[in-house]
């Protein structure tokens, strides 16, 4: 109930607080890259069950078929606004909607989507007895995770079978720990990263 309150205070305050900010970003996003600012894509949260996810398009419309994860920090499906968005970690805001409509949490292990989902094994899927977030100790050990899939000749597959194995154990580590002390220590260590950068 604590996290709960918690989550919905600093996803009202902070979308209060973004709301202009989200404007502007929509804006640059329109004149860089025909079509809508936001890109909604269906993932899979607490107890296997979908849920629209909400960020910043940073990619050219439709370019998100061609392949289901981003390869380097210069994916050439990326737009010259959407590089900036990533690489400060903006593009992500909008997920503060997710948190406070439910589906998510300030903290939380990342969704994914199904089709890595239904790779995990019966104790990784322990991740999904609580809602995902927007940060976890994944996102920050991996945040370079683009840089790292770069020049791999098989991206996917790297990522199925040496990253995200890594991810759910972290995860699995923070569902064994979870507190609210340690949700802040996790966001206040995400927020040094992006100010660091």
């Amino acid at each position: 109930m604590v996290k709960r309150a918690m989550d919905i205070v600093f996803a009202a305050l902070g979308l209060a607080v973004l709301s202009p900010f989200f404007l502007l970003i929509c804006i640059f996003i329109v004149l860089d890259s025909p079509g809508r600012p936001f890109y909604l894509q269906e993932r899979i949260g607490r107890n296997f069950i979908p849920f629209r996810l909400i960020k910043f398009r940073t990619m050219r419309t439709g370019a998100d078929r061609l392949n289901s994860i981003t390869v380097g920090a210069r994916d050439p499906r990326i737009t010259r606004v959407g590089y900036w968005l990533r690489r400060f970690k903006i593009d992500e805001l909008p997920q503060l909607v997710n948190v406070l409509v439910g589906n998510m949490s300030l903290v939380g292990p990342r969704p994914e989507l199904k089709k890595f989902v239904d790779l995990y094994t019966p104790a990784q899927q322990r991740v999904l007895s609580i809602k995902p977030g927007i940060t976890d100790f994944a996102s920050i050990q991996f945040r370079n995770e683009n840089e790292l899939l770069e020049g791999k000749p098989d991206p996917i597959g790297y990522y199925t079978n040496e990253i995200m194995p890594a991810k759910l154990q972290l995860n699995l580590r923070y569902l064994e720990s979870q507190s609210i002390a340690l949700d802040m220590r996790i966001i206040f260590s995400t927020l040094f990263l992006i100010f660091k950068k």
